[in-house]
């Protein structure tokens, strides 16, 4: 599974203006909904459940949010830059401003954990996070989620 199998151009938002991680978890919803043709509440509740549980904020300004839908067929994602970084009650403490979203159907198990550690790793690597931090154009942001990944596919 690739970066390339989880998100589409058209789900990349270069400049999200959001002041609260409740906020950032709402608008993601939304725009995840319309991609989807699902109801963005339903979307959002599912995300806060999963954030009930411990924050995705994974650290370094990196954010995670997940959750399983059951309308789904496969995996989604979403990712979104920041235009300012927000509090999200990360692990470090300090404010995010990547988010890559998934949301992924009830019966996909190892599918879903796979996203998951494929979507870490990628963002692990300090130099890809600083040149997101760099641009604020959707079309590079995808550019450099994907020719990344594609070129150190584990």
């Amino acid at each position: 599974m690739s970066i390339a199998d989880l998100i589409t151009p058209q789900s990349v938002i270069a400049k999200l203006s959001v002041t609260t991680k409740k906020q950032a978890l709402q608008e993601l919803s939304r725009r995840a909904a319309i991609l989807l043709d699902l109801p963005d509440r339903r979307i959002f509740d599912v995300l806060l459940e999963r954030e009930r549980l411990g924050t995705t904020g994974v650290g370094m300004g990196i954010a995670i949010p997940h959750g399983r839908l059951p309308e789904l067929s496969r995996v989604h994602g979403m990712f979104a830059r920041l235009e300012r970084p927000v509090d999200f009650a990360a692990i470090d403490d300090q404010p995010v401003d990547l988010f890559f979203m998934l949301l992924a159907p009830e019966s996909a198990g190892a599918d879903h954990l796979k996203a998951l550690a494929r979507v870490s790793r990628l963002l692990r690597n300090r130099a890809i996070c600083e040149k997101l931090r760099g641009t604020n154009n959707a079309d590079a942001l995808y550019a450099l989620l994907t020719d990344h990944a594609a070129t150190h596919a584990a």
